[in-house]
């Protein structure tokens, strides 16, 4: 096999229109002719991997990428925090994306010794509609006309509510909308419960209305988590799990009903194919967080038995997608596979140096 090395690695911001608050920068990987992308991230992401992780990346070899994470991840050590860790899975994205190009194939054909799954199924998120502030169920039943393996949506809790209160009219509106889907349903406590809360939801909520409850706490509170994991509320998690993370330890206390994990947060297509074989032994199947679509698509397409759908955010997801000189479309609840080399994350267009 040629011995490809990384010549250089930088950070550019696309000149395609996007939101105020919208993720714009792609960290670009170059070896001989082929440049590998991954992005959109955000500034903070971008300026990390500019002035810490990029020098690491000098003349290592492209084909490599466990090495390559075990450099990334002792350069991020120096600073922990979430961002460091979705640094690492940016730059181990980009390297990947640079790997197929290389070697003119997939990243799902590099990752698997199968052929991949060409189409693959996805479950619809909306989190900024609230399942308890919405009137009619014909906003979910529309959703789900786009044949969709299911739908996840958001469950805020009210600061100014008391927990029981909060956790029994959500628990309410679970159940309301599941009957008039005949479906249980995902949701996810976008980041507003309280470990009160939780454990009041848990005694108030009908377990058939749930596919999962996505996150219910701010942080993995082994202690809390045993309590949740002790009741019949099915549980997801993973999307906060980061490249240091026991992903084995994480299963064992929460025992979730998925792993919802954010492919790139977690360190990246390398860290990530590494989790797989260990939630498949412990029979958690693995739903890739749709932040990191892209990514997350390629694992779902090599791991078919361990990776049932990936997410796709309704809400998000088109507009990132313009981003791309390829963009990706739904076809009735299904994703396929970009036919060409690499993740397909090459964006649009690029303007502006890296952020310092």
């Amino acid at each position: 096999m040629t011995s490809w090395t990384i010549q250089d690695l930088h950070v550019v911001q696309t000149r395609q229109p996007a939101a105020v608050g919208d993720d714009t920068f792609f960290v670009a990987a170059r070896a001989g002719h082929a440049v590998g992308w991954y992005g959109p991230v955000g500034e903070r992401v971008a300026r990390f991997v500019n002035d810490v992780l990029a020098p690491e990346t000098k003349d290592a070899l492209v084909t490599d990428h466990v090495g390559l994470l075990d450099g990334l991840q002792t350069a991020a050590r120096r600073h922990p925090s979430e961002v460091a860790s979705w640094a690492v899975g940016t730059v181990d994205c980009a390297v990947w994306d640079l790997h197929g190009r290389l070697a003119e194939r997939s990243v799902a054909e590099l990752i698997t010794t199968a052929a991949p799954r060409l189409l693959i199924p996805a479950y619809a998120s909306w989190l900024t509609q609230d399942l308890s502030s919405i009137n009619s169920p014909n906003v979910l039943t529309s959703v789900m006309a786009g044949g969709w393996s299911f739908s996840k949506w958001g469950l805020r809790r009210d600061p100014a509510e008391p927990s029981g209160e909060a956790a029994a009219r959500m628990a309410q509106a679970v159940e309301h909308f599941s009957d008039a889907l005949g479906a249980p349903l995902a949701v996810d406590a976008v980041g507003t419960w309280t470990p009160a809360v939780a454990l009041a939801f848990a005694q108030a909520a009908d377990p058939a209305c749930l596919r999962w409850l996505e996150d219910p706490l701010l942080r993995h509170d082994a202690d809390t988590y045993e309590l949740l994991a002790a009741s019949p509320l099915p549980l997801a998690v993973g999307e906060r799990a980061h490249c240091d993370e026991d992903p084995a330890g994480l299963i064992q206390y929460i025992r979730p009903s998925a792993l919802t994990l954010d492919t790139v947060g977690c360190g990246g297509l390398t860290r990530a194919a590494q989790i797989i074989p260990v939630a498949q032994a412990q029979g958690v199947p693995v739903y890739p967080h749709g932040r990191s679509f892209l990514p997350g698509l390629h694992l779902a397409a090599a791991y078919p038995d361990a990776v049932p759908a990936v997410e796709y955010r309704l809400r998000w997801e088109p507009g990132r997608q313009r981003l791309y000189e390829v963009p990706l479309r739904p076809e009735k609840g299904h994703i396929r596979l970009p036919d060409t080399p690499g993740l397909g994350t090459t964006p649009r267009s690029t303007a502006c140096p890296a952020p310092h």
